[in-house]
């Protein structure tokens, strides 16, 4: 059972939080950049569990393919990412409008996304922890199109409040991955765009699929859902194109349920298949992916039992 939440605390955490953003945004966009490289710096070398998880994730998923000292040289390059990820966001509302969002925001291959939200089906969007996965949701409100994204709300309040003002800026919505689940069947049998994150630990009741050689928990909701309310599947990502704040959007995959009509493993074959998509792009660019989060935090049953056997 966790431990109940300070209030004061929470706030005291926010108000430190708010501080930070006034800061940053006191500096020129070039100077805040400049100081993602510091913080990076800074974290990378006090935040030692997270440090370790991504050695850990690394060593696993790419194996002899990297030496030590590759393997090290990347876990700082996902820090630097990171940290100035950070920037972009805080600069985010104040640099890109729809007079210059193609100034920062590359299309790639524009047409299958277009197509499936102006074909009045709805449309489930699967993303992951890589690049910058607020820009594609973001830069979408900005021109127009209704999103409605699922997100695990902050345990601190304030915190999530005021995230929550950010994301909805440019007029998408967020639900909770908890406690909005009729919502988000309503958005769809109304021919809505739902957007997630396909890339998160689902628990010991998740489905297992592989991820970099590994089984990785994954929530099967989204291929339920696709299957359920005959809704395509487009897996994308934010990338980012090697400079700050510019990203390339990009598509990796398009799943058409009716592909799938019939067969008796239709669940796990479409998770496998939007989790091989996003295995795929994370190769390509390692460093713009988030190892610091524990993706397999939780293993199979039969693992388990075998390594208490």
């Amino acid at each position: 059972m966790s431990k109940p939440r300070s209030p004061i605390a929470d706030y005291i955490i926010y108000l430190l939080v708010r501080l930070f953003v006034c800061v940053v945004q006191m500096l020129s966009f070039p100077a805040a950049c400049r100081l993602s490289h510091r913080l990076a710096m800074v974290v990378h070398r006090l935040d030692r569990r997270h440090r370790e998880v991504a050695r850990e994730n690394l060593r696993h998923a790419f194996g002899d393919q990297l030496t030590e000292r590759e393997r090290e040289r990347l876990v700082c390059g996902i820090y630097r990412h990171f940290c100035q990820l950070l920037m972009e966001i805080i600069h985010l509302p104040r640099r890109l409008h729809i007079q210059n969002w193609q100034r920062y925001v590359t299309l790639e291959n524009p047409r299958p996304l277009v197509d499936l939200l102006l074909s009045g089906r709805p449309l489930l969007m699967v993303t992951s922890h890589f690049g910058n996965w607020e820009m594609g949701s973001y830069a979408l409100g900005l021109l127009g199109f209704k999103l409605h994204a699922v997100a695990r709300p902050l345990d601190n309040r304030y915190l999530d409040d005021y995230l929550r003002r950010f994301r909805e800026r440019t007029g998408q919505k967020l639900l909770a991955k908890k406690g909005d689940f009729d919502r988000m069947q309503e958005i769809l049998a109304a021919g809505g765009v739902l957007g997630t994150l396909g890339d998160q630990d689902a628990g010991q009741r998740g489905l297992f699929v592989d991820f970099f050689g590994r089984p990785a928990s994954t929530h099967k909701a989204v291929a339920l859902l696709a299957l359920k309310y005959n809704v395509p599947m487009l897996v994308s990502h934010a990338r980012n194109a090697g400079q700050p704040l510019h990203y390339i959007l990009g598509i990796d995959d398009v799943i058409f349920p009716e592909e799938y009509a019939g067969r008796a493993d239709a669940v796990p074959a479409i998770t496998q298949r939007f989790t091989a998509a996003v295995e795929r792009r994370v190769r390509k660019a390692p460093e713009q992916y988030l190892w610091l989060h524990r993706r397999f935090k939780h293993r199979p049953a039969r693992a388990k039992r075998r390594l208490s056997a």
